[in-house]
């Protein structure tokens, strides 16, 4: 079983928090984001220009429901990591599965 990510709790309701994770390609940076009792995990890089999205270390801008890169604006959902407004129409930020067990968030084995 791998190692906890963080706990459901550390997340507040509709927020996100930046984690590190040991992934089979390398430690990488995730944007991990609560709605409710789901979680989303996404690699914290933005497809537009493979920045990061954050505005500070752990930051994110949060905007009716969707993640807004601090960089250049481009707008992207919770449930999918869909791009829906700005630069990167048409692309998505790359999911890292995840799960919840016992209140801690896990990579999905």
């Amino acid at each position: 079983m791998s190692p906890p990510l963080c706990r459901l709790h550390d997340i507040p309701d509709g927020e996100a928090i930046a984690v590190d994770a040991a992934l089979p390609d390398g430690e990488e940076n995730l944007i991990v984001w609560r709605r409710g009792e789901a979680v989303h995990a996404y690699l914290n890089i933005c497809p537009h220009a493979g920045r990061r999205l954050d505005w500070a270390p752990g930051k994110f801008l949060l905007s009716k429901g969707a993640l807004v890169c601090a960089a250049h604006g481009a707008s992207f959902t919770a449930s999918s990591g869909w791009c829906v407004g700005g630069p990167c129409r048409g692309q998505s930020l790359r999911r890292v599965p995840v799960t919840v067990r016992d209140g801690e968030v896990r990579l999905a084995e």
